[in-house]
């Protein structure tokens, strides 16, 4: 039977995920076969098992810090916003429908089995089993129908780290607030306090640790510093999407700007850009802030019509067919793929119809054209990109591997005299789809998130992008000392498990597991 060990926060984006990462990897390291574990998730970036499950991707890097393999137990029930007041929402990796947030809450205790049943799956399988919260257990409106903290915490009898977030200010507030509004059995659970992102001289903050402890009645178990760790995100919190989005002037850097969509998922596809020394990468919302960068990267949608939408009323569409047509590269992926080809439909209805309504116009610079309206497509990919032109005709014949999550599908746009009848309807099925513009040769698009990461396709981008602007950088490599991407992240989940080593009292979580 596994041990356990829980991580609440006092709010989101308190380095949770993190955190379960790298006592994974600690667990691991020390020889134990060890699991991640959230019962509910919300984020829009996500992540497909090799039996075509779809979980949240912060559990599939955990699960990769852990050595183990990634299935839907570990996040049995994930919600991905696609209103502001609604989600689709998926259990055990398929989607069950949308729902709006009353429906949710008032349905979600029917699926306390599925979350009962993943755990006692993992604890037959797993030596410890590292369970992540969400939000804060604090949040009272919630508590009754809670699954995800403190309920969570008493259906599987685990012990509780409450973390803080000293960087945002107030993290004694933070951790007392949270300790006052829990019941005496809730408080019960809790074994120990954690201070994360500490900056400065430790011993400033003694005299604070000993009031929390008095006042709390919880020990201290850890003093975290702002870590320089990079590892994959799992929502619109990560810091890395408050980078400047000023354009970059400087002729000697690639500037690449990502169009940041209101909806924007899997924006872990552009992180190993961040590894090159001579590479900026920037989120971009308003025109005003795109500039001319080399390239330009459409990411994926969980909700591809508004962000099209989105896209026009900004003017950014406008500026990315200026760009394209400058010969900046353009590249897109999974929902911005389909953005840039000429329609997006709602249904198949809507493209037999003679009518616009429920057809809306891409920035036709792909010879494709997308169907809403049809199950969601989840599975993982290892092909070889076919022949590529233009800017990026480099990548001919690469080995790719990586995963799908999309709904509706696209067609090529074969047949000129009528693209939209039966005998055109050609799927499209290639690694990556080329421009057949003359005048804006350097489009491209995908369907496949983590097409990057493998097989120096990143470094042939970015060298591409270089000779396309007629820079020339003497050594474009990728984080020295290290292979490649899988490389690169192996060592920042050591470099995570040294630094929660150091300070956490692992002695007393040991203990806490029993």
């Amino acid at each position: 039977m596994a041990k356990k060990i829980m991580i609440q926060g006092t709010m989101s984006g308190v380095g949770k995920s993190l955190i379960t990462a790298g006592l994974c990897r600690i667990f691991a390291q020390d020889g134990y076969k060890t699991a991640p574990f959230k019962s509910q998730n919300m984020a829009l970036n996500s992540y497909v098992t090799e039996d075509g499950c779809e979980i949240g991707r912060a559990q599939a890097m955990q699960a990769e810090a852990a050595g183990c393999k990634p299935v839907a137990e570990l996040n049995p029930i994930l919600l991905k916003p696609n209103t502001d007041t609604g989600s689709q929402v998926i259990v055990m990796g398929k989607a069950i429908g949308d729902m709006s947030a009353m429906e949710y809450y008032s349905r979600k205790r029917e699926l306390i089995p599925y979350i009962m049943d993943s755990y006692k799956k993992l604890e037959e399988e797993y030596d410890i089993i590292v369970i992540e919260g969400a939000g804060s257990p604090a949040e009272v409106n919630l508590k009754d129908n809670d699954i995800v903290n403190m309920g969570l915490a008493a259906m599987v009898d685990a012990p509780v780290l409450i973390v803080g977030d000293i960087d945002r200010g107030g993290v004694f507030a933070q951790l007392l607030g949270t300790l006052d509004l829990l019941t005496e059995d809730e408080r019960g659970r809790v074994k120990g306090l954690v201070i994360n992102k500490f900056r400065g001289d430790p011993s400033l903050l003694d005299s604070g640790l000993r009031i929390l402890e008095d006042r709390g009645g919880i020990p201290v178990t850890g003093l975290i510093p702002y870590m320089d760790v990079r590892l994959e995100d799992e929502d619109s919190l990560s810091d890395r999407l408050k980078t400047s989005a000023a354009p970059y002037d400087n002729g000697d850097i690639i500037d690449i700007a990502v169009i940041r969509f209101v909806r924007m998922s899997n924006f872990t596809d552009m992180d190993i850009f961040e590894g090159f020394s001579d590479v900026r990468v920037r989120y971009v919302s308003a025109l005003k802030d795109m500039g001319n960068p080399d390239m330009v990267i459409l990411p994926g949608s969980k909700n591809t019509i508004e962000d099209l939408k989105w896209l026009h009323e900004t003017g950014l569409a406008d500026k990315v067919h200026m760009l394209a047509v400058e010969g900046r590269v353009v590249f897109g992926i999974c929902g911005g793929m389909q953005m840039l080809g000429k329609f997006v439909y709602e249904d198949e209805k809507c493209l037999c119809s003679e009518s616009a309504e429920g057809r809306y116009e891409g920035l036709g610079l792909l010879p494709v054209y997308t169907v809403m309206g049809y199950d969601k497509t989840l599975k993982q990919t290892d092909t070889v990109i076919g022949k590529t032109k233009g800017a990026l005709m480099c990548l001919t014949g690469h080995k790719v591997t990586g995963y799908e999550i999309h709904e509706g599908r696209t067609y090529r746009m074969d047949n000129v005299s009528d693209p939209y009848g039966a005998e055109a309807k050609t799927m499209l099925t290639d690694a990556i789809i080329c421009s057949d513009h003359t005048d804006c040769m350097n489009v491209y698009g995908t369907y496949i998130h983590g097409i990057f990461d493998e097989g120096g396709t990143a470094k042939a981008v970015v060298e591409a992008l270089a000779e396309n602007k007629g820079t020339a950088i003497s050594d474009i490599t990728y984080m020295s000392g290290v292979s490649g991407y899988r490389d690169y992240k192996e060592t920042q989940y050591d470099k995570l498990a040294d630094i929660l080593r150091k300070s956490l009292d692992m002695d007393a979580i040991y203990g806490m597991l029993g």
